[in-house]
């Protein structure tokens, strides 16, 4: 059944689905689409970002502490179309070009700030075993999404790009928590998808100097291509240190990467974490943050920004297409996530869906 873009009961066909069973079990399927609730479009999805949190449930069965107790439909990193508006009203139009902020706040004992709903204790997430029943992802052809999570694109902004809006706004809420950063010097340890995005945000917000490190070439490339004025490699401990930035962005998610941030920081500078390390303890350089007062800070999703990151890429301000460095089917998913692994070789890998594609 071909999908219908009005408001009618029929719904679109069955579509390809990139599913995690196990550690190492990976399979693409097709999935029936369930009727949607009266708050839920139904979104044609045109092309998905394969996120570190979707490797580690294919290669570990687990993303930290979210371990797979079922199938699960993995992505979070979407853009696409909508082909059935909420019945309820909200949302969208039927054909509306939209992004998709994954997260569903919830309740929980915790307390939290109310306007960092980011931190709610009850947060669900597309793509995520953190809780059972799993909460299903998007990367599948055809999706019921709240219309709450999606958001408008406007006609300038082409889809592929898109796709890069929510890791955009996991990096523009890091950056964001460093603080005014114009005129100041700034260094991104890790330049993998999330780093190279901290680096173009960096520029927009108009850091006067952004020095970008890893231990590969081609994220060096990647994050040159995008605002970096400067690369190092991982390796250079004495370059790194006398960069003696005002802002570190830690996105390489390991604490010889956090290492590396304290000692590049400027004494009162600040550290900000947005690299998610093993959960337990872990070797940290305290000591010297101590005695240089450094401000370390932690940097988990985001809240309301991806709307400016939107705007942003309405605008041309923000520059991040060389983030993008290949782009599979989803019948060749296997392959695309083995490429994604590769972080000496490639950048971000997007899966695409739609039949024509």
């Amino acid at each position: 059944m071909a999908p219908v873009t009005d408001g009618s009961t029929a719904l679109p066909a069955a579509g390809p689905a990139v599913v995690a069973y196990a550690k190492g079990d990976l399979r693409i399927e097709e999935a029936p689409l369930a009727a949607p609730g009266p708050d839920e479009a139904v979104v044609e999805v045109a092309y998905g970002g394969i996120c570190g949190s979707d490797l580690h449930y294919w290669l570990h069965g687990a993303a930290g502490e979210s371990i797979l107790k079922a199938p699960l439909v993995l992505g979070h990193e979407i853009s696409g179309r909508v082909v059935r508006p909420a019945a309820d009203g909200t949302g969208p139009a039927a054909g509306t070009a939209v992004a998709v902020h994954p997260a569903t706040p919830g309740p929980g004992a915790a307390r939290y700030p109310a306007d960092r709903p980011n931190l709610s204790p009850g947060c669900t997430y597309l793509g995520s075993a953190a809780r059972f029943p799993h909460t299903d992802g998007a990367f599948s052809r055809y999706v019921n999404l709240p219309a709450r999570m999606l958001r408008a694109l406007p006609e300038n902004l082409d889809l592929r790009t898109a796709a890069l809006i929510e890791p955009a706004s996991v990096a523009w809420h890091a950056v964001a928590r460093a603080g005014d950063v114009a005129g100041k010097t700034a260094l991104v340890i890790g330049s993998g998808p999330i780093g190279a995005l901290a680096v173009a945000v960096l520029k927009r917000a108009g850091a006067a100097r952004i020095v970008a490190v890893d231990m590969h070439a081609k994220p060096l490339e990647i994050a040159a291509a995008v605002g970096a004025d400067e690369v190092l490699a991982a390796g250079d401990a004495d370059a790194i240190a006398a960069v003696e930035a005002d802002v570190v962005i830690e996105s390489s998610g390991n604490h010889h990467g956090l290492a590396s941030a304290i000692r590049g920081a400027a004494r009162g500078g600040t550290v900000v974490m947005v690299g998610l390390l093993p959960t337990g303890p872990q070797p940290v350089l305290i000591s010297l943050a101590i005695t240089r007062e450094l401000d370390l800070k932690g940097s988990f999703r985001f809240n309301d920004e991806i709307d400016d990151v939107i705007a942003a890429l309405a605008d041309g301000t923000l520059h991040i297409e060389p983030v993008i460095t290949h782009e599979y089917p989803v019948a060749e998913a296997l392959e695309a996530f083995g490429v994604a692994r590769n972080s000496a070789e490639s950048g971000k890998v997007l899966l695409s869906f739609a039949s024509d594609r």
